[in-house]
């Protein structure tokens, strides 16, 4: 409901301005402690990637609400936002977007970590499971771009809008694409934040969406086996319907006025 989202905001802001919060039957202050300020917002801004990651991958529809607060502390507190980017960087690479190179001497499990999988005992996650976390990442970073609290100030520009989100997909168009991960973030960035692109950068957008269909998918093709065909199927068909509707539909889960009233 769009009265427990602001209650939540008010608690985060209260605590980054240095404010008593209760919690747990005790008042908490960043005061309390000389590194209390650094120590919130770092958490803070793990604990965001951790949504991604987790809730966001399972329930698409919640990227909205998560990312419209991290987007209103982010213009009150712009350190939680310098803080969140470093740890989203880290964990999901695609998100710079970058594909990690391995270099001489690099263990093999080191490298996994640093293409974004997990690794414990040796042992690493599956790959449905790491492209579901890179999914929810990639979502989650997709709704913050165009999303801004309702109830700021509004006179700034939004600290990491749209045009961030513009660079994201020209840089991505600009790499050579990985089997499965490529076509999978592009069309969950392209769901999310496809309309507002489109409204935003009109003709322009369309340029982009046409080279995607005619250059960039038989690129990613050239390097897909046929057991990974899924996701790049999805991609074709997503872009197709668009280009021949002329409209990219809003996404699902999208914040409506009538939601703030809720």
């Amino acid at each position: 409901a769009g009265s427990k989202l602001r209650e939540m905001f008010d608690r985060i802001n209260n605590l980054l301005s240095g404010k008593p919060v209760q919690t747990e039957g005790q008042a908490v202050s960043v005061t309390q402690h000389p590194q209390g300020l650094e120590f919130v917002c770092y958490k803070l801004a793990e604990k965001f990637v951790r949504h991604g990651e987790g809730e966001v991958s399972f329930h698409h529809d919640s990227a909205f609400p998560i990312a419209v607060v991290l987007s209103g502390i982010w213009e009150l507190h712009p350190r939680v936002g310098d803080i969140f980017l470093a740890h989203l960087h880290k964990k999901c690479p695609y998100s710079v977007p970058f594909y990690p190179a391995r270099k001489e001497g690099t263990s093999m499990e080191e490298y996994q970590r640093m293409l974004g999988y997990e690794v414990h005992d040796s042992k690493v996650e599956e790959q449905d499971h790491f492209l579901k976390r890179m999914s929810g990442m990639i979502r989650l970073y997709a709704a913050i771009i165009q999303l801004r609290w309702p109830y700021g100030n509004k006179q700034g520009a939004h600290p990491h809008g749209l045009s961030y989100g513009w660079r994201w997909l020209a840089q991505m168009l600009n790499l050579e694409p990985l089997p499965d991960v490529t076509a999978m973030l592009l069309l969950d960035f392209l769901e999310v934040c496809g309309n507002a692109l489109m409204k935003q950068y009109g003709i322009q957008f369309w340029k982009t969406m046409f080279f995607i269909q005619k250059s960039y998918i038989p690129r990613i093709e050239a390097v897909t086996s046929s057991g990974q065909m899924g996701c790049l199927s999805r991609l074709k068909n997503f872009v197709q319907k668009c280009l021949q509707a002329e409209e990219i539909p809003l996404p699902k889960g999208i914040l409506t006025p009538s939601f703030w009233r809720t």
